[in-house]
C-alpha cells in the first residue's frame, strides 16, 4: 500500500501544496518511469510477461498499449519492425534470463538493423540475487553484450528511471541500436523523486574540409556512382537522396544486403544491386571513376567468391557511424548524419556537364508454370501492390529474384528485412510495422522455412485485427542453405521441409486465408487479401526450383 511521507523534502508540490500537506501517497519507480515512458513517447510496449514483471505491469494505464507475442523473440523482433515503421525508439519487456534468452537472436538482428530498442528485463528480487535464486540472471548485463550498446541494472530502485533515461538516450543517438536494462522485481514500488525532462540530443553534419573534399571529387568525376544504404531511409532522406543523384546526374546503387529501401527502385537512376560478394561487386563498379557510399558499410558481403584483383574506383564513405568507418579497408571517411551530408553535398556541388546514366532494364514477366515460379509471383505483386505499400520480405533463397521483378517505390519505410540478423524476423515485424504504420498497407512476402521459426506472430496479428497481407512462397526447403551447399552436396541434410498446411495454420489463429496452387489462383487471392482490413494470410505452393540471379 502507498504510504505518505514525513517529510517535504523529496516531495513533489503542486498548486503550492505538498503532498504531505494533501495526505497524498508518495511517486515510487512505478509512477516516475511511466510518467518519463510517457514523455519520451514509449507508451506501447511489446513484450511476453513472467513473474519478475509483474510489479512493472501492475495497474496498467490505460494509455498504454501491450502488444503480446507468444514467444520472446517473436515480441523483440515485433517491436524491431514497429521501431522502423514508425520512425522512433520502442520498449520491449522481456523475462529474467530465460526469457531474455529466447529474445536475444532478434536483439542481435536490432543491433544489425541499427534498431532505437530499449530491452527492459525483469529480475529476482534484491534480496534473494546473492544466493542465485530461481529467475534469478547472474551478470544480467553481461547476457545481451556485444549486441547492446550499452547495458546496465542500477545499483538503487531509485535509479531506475535515470538508467532509462539514459539508456533512451543511447539507443536514439547516431549510431542507432538497442540497450539493455535489468530491473530486480521489488524495486518498482520503492519511493522515488520525479526525473527531470532533457531535450533529445540532436544529428551531427560533416566537417567542412571533408565535405569540401567530397564535393570536389564529385565535380571531377565523368561517370560517379552513388551506393544507398539503410541509414538514408532510416534518417528519412530518400526524396534528399533523389535530389542529389538528379543534381550529379550519378547513378545508384543499392548497397549489399540492404534491411531498407532507400531509393526508388522504379526510378530512372536506379542502376541495381550491389552483389553480396567482393569480386561481385568489383566487377559491377569497375565502370565507375568515383563511388559515394551513404549510410552503408563498404561493404557487408554474404557470400565467398574467391578474392580479386580488380580494384574499386576512389571511395568517399559518409556514414554517423564510426566503427563501420573505421572498419572499411579503404576510401576517405565521412562522418556525419547522411541526410546532412547529402543536403550539404547537393548544395554545394556544380551542375555538371556529363551524359544522365542509364538506370536497369528490368527483366520481362515470365511465362506461366503450374505451381507457379516465384519470378512470376513478384511480377504479379508488382501489378497488385500500391506504391506507398510497406513491404516487409524474408525470403533468404528468392531475394535476388524479388529485387529484379518486384521494386519497392515508397519514398518513406517502403522495405524492412535484417541486415544479416536472424531468421524468423519478417512475421513478426510486419505485425509490429503495421502497428507502428496504422495508415500504409503491410504485405510480408515470407519463405515457407521463414515463417516458422516465427509462426507465434500470426495470433497476434489477429489478436490486433491488423490488416497485414501475408504472402507465404512454399517451396517445401530451405533453399538458400540448399543452394550455397552447391550441386555437389546432393545429400545435405536437414533441408527438406514440405507438408506444413499454412491456410491450416493460420485459420487456427484467426486469419483469413487463401490457397494458391496454379497461376490462375493467384491474382483473385492477391485482391481479395489487399483489399481485406483483416490478417490475410495466401499460401502460394512454388517451383522448388529456385532461380539464382547473382
Amino acid at each position: 500500500m502507498s504510504t505518505v511521507r514525513e517529510s517535504d523534502e523529496h516531495v513533489r508540490r503542486e498548486d503550492g501544496v505538498s503532498a504531505t500537506e494533501r495526505s497524498e501517497p508518495f511517486d515510487t519507480v512505478r509512477d516516475v518511469t511511466r510518467d518519463l515512458l510517457r514523455s519520451l513517447g514509449l507508451t506501447t510496449i511489446f513484450g511476453n510477461p513472467g513473474t519478475t514483471e509483474i510489479g512493472f505491469l501492475t495497474d496498467f494505464p490505460n494509455d498504454f498499449r501491450y502488444v503480446l507475442g507468444l514467444q520472446e523473440s517473436v515480441a523483440v523482433a515485433m517491436a524491431d519492425g514497429y521501431a522502423h515503421a514508425a520512425g522512433r525508439a520502442v520498449l520491449v519487456n522481456l523475462h529474467s534470463a530465460g526469457g531474455v534468452g529466447h529474445g536475444l537472436g532478434h536483439v542481435f538482428t536490432a543491433y544489425r538493423n541499427n534498431t532505437p530498442m530499449i530491452v527492459l528485463a525483469g529480475q529476482q528480487v534484491r534480496s534473494l540475487m546473492p544466493s542465485e535464486p530461481f529467475l534469478g540472471a547472474t551478470d544480467a548485463t553481461t547476457f545481451p553484450r556485444p549486441y547492446v550498446k550499452w547495458a546496465v541494472e542500477p545499483a538503487r530502485p531509485q535509479d531506475v528511471p535515470a538508467a532509462i533515461a539514459h539508456a533512451h538516450r543511447v539507443a536514439t543517438q547516431p549510431p542507432y541500436g538497442p540497450v539493455f536494462v535489468s530491473v530486480p522485481a521489488d524495486d518498482w514500488d520503492a519511493p522515488c523523486d520525479p526525473l527531470p525532462e532533457r531535450p533529445a540530443i540532436p544529428g551531427f553534419g560533416p566537417d567542412p574540409d571533408a565535405l569540401a573534399g567530397l564535393v570536389a571529387a564529385l565535380d571531377a568525376a565523368s561517370a560517379p556512382a552513388l551506393v544507398a544504404g539503410p541509414g538514408v531511409d532510416a534518417e528519412g532522406a530518400i526524396d534528399d537522396l533523389v535530389a542529389l543523384a538528379e543534381r550529379t546526374r550519378a547513378a545508384v546503387w543499392a548497397s549489399p544486403m540492404n534491411w531498407r529501401s532507400s531509393f526508388p527502385e522504379d526510378h530512372p537512376l536506379f542502376a541495381g544491386f550491389l552483389p553480396p560478394e567482393e569480386r561481385g561487386t568489383a566487377e559491377t563498379l569497375r565502370a565507375h571513376d568515383l563511388v559515394v557510399v551513404l549510410g552503408a558499410p563498404a561493404f557487408l558481403f554474404h557470400v565467398f567468391r574467391g578474392h580479386t584483383d580488380l580494384p574499386l574506383p576512389p571511395l568517399y564513405l559518409v556514414s554517423d557511424d564510426e566503427q563501420v568507418l573505421a572498419r572499411a579497408r579503404e576510401g576517405t571517411a565521412v562522418r556525419s548524419g547522411v541526410r546532412a551530408a547529402i543536403r550539404a553535398v547537393t548544395a554545394a556541388t556544380s551542375e555538371p556537364a556529363r551524359e544522365t546514366p542509364a538506370g536497369r532494364v528490368r527483366r520481362p514477366r515470365p511465362p506461366e508454370t503450374t505451381p507457379p515460379r516465384v519470378e512470376w509471383v513478384f511480377s504479379m505483386l508488382a501489378d497488385e501492390l500500391a506504391e506507398d505499400t510497406l513491404l516487409v520480405e524474408e525470403i533468404p533463397s528468392h531475394l535476388l529474384v524479388r529485387r529484379e521483378y518486384l521494386p519497392v517505390r515508397a519514398r518513406r519505410a517502403g522495405l524492412l528485412s535484417t541486415g544479416g540478423g536472424a531468421l524468423g524476423y519478417g512475421l513478426p515485424a510486419a505485425v509490429g510495422a503495421a502497428i507502428g504504420a496504422p495508415d500504409r498497407k503491410v504485405v510480408a512476402v515470407l519463405g515457407d522455412g521463414s515463417s516458422m521459426y516465427s509462426i507465434q506472430g500470426l495470433w497476434t496479428a489477429a489478436r490486433e485485427q491488423l490488416p497485414v497481407t501475408f504472402v507465404v512462397l512454399d517451396n517445401g526447403l530451405y533453399a538458400a542453405v540448399d543452394i550455397l551447399a552447391g550441386p555437389e552436396n546432393a545429400k545435405m541434410p536437414g533441408v527438406e521441409l514440405g507438408g506444413i498446411d499454412f491456410v491450416a495454420v493460420a485459420g487456427g489463429m484467426g486469419l483469413r486465408t487463401h490457397r494458391v496452387t496454379c497461376p490462375e489462383e493467384l491474382k483473385p487471392a492477391l485482391t481479395a487479401a489487399l483489399a481485406d482490413d483483416r490478417p490475410t494470410l495466401v499460401h502460394v505452393t512454388v517451383d522448388p526450383n529456385p532461380t539464382v540471379l547473382y
